[in-house]
């Protein structure tokens, strides 16, 4: 059995979304270093420590890397290149010698609510303010399905 060509309507909407993914990371990582010196790598890990799902704004570096769908090797390296900054410290994890935490620093909560202000205002100009509201809804509800299906073949 042979895979099917997308159609054209497929092929339109794909490639938009391609475009628009590579497109609008390459602003938003560049308004990022322009605006706070934070890299878009950098950004994401203060995310994640930031969020409810980072228990005192900690999270094991496996968590982070899942988290991210990052391989283990680039959360390591974007830590370390984080530690040297001040923006986090690792600690070992008490009950797993190979395992680590990655606290957030004061320079590192700082950092991200320096930069959060502008990253939305960018991600609202660039994005939200050209979306009617009904097709956020819809977005919403097509990146819940593919993130679903993704979850299930993982």
């Amino acid at each position: 059995m042979s895979t099917p060509w997308l159609g054209p309507d497929e092929q339109r909407a794909w490639r938009g979304w391609v475009e628009v993914h590579a497109r609008l990371n390459a602003r938003i990582h560049r308004q990022l270093q322009e605006a706070s010196g934070l890299s878009l790598a950098d950004y994401a890990i203060l995310v994640e420590l930031t969020s409810e799902r980072a228990s005192d704004a900690s999270a094991r570096m496996f968590e982070l890397g899942e988290r991210l769908a990052w391989e283990k090797s680039r959360v390591s390296k974007q830590v370390t290149r984080m530690e040297a900054r001040g923006l986090v410290v690792r600690r070992h994890c008490p009950d797993d010698r190979r395992g680590s935490y990655v606290d957030l620093t004061d320079a590192g909560r700082a950092a991200i609510e320096a930069a959060a202000p502008a990253h939305v205002k960018l991600v609202r100009e660039m994005f939200f303010d050209v979306v009617p509201h009904e097709d956020v809804l819809r977005l919403a509800d097509l990146t819940t399905a593919v993130l679903a299906r993704l979850d299930a073949t993982d």
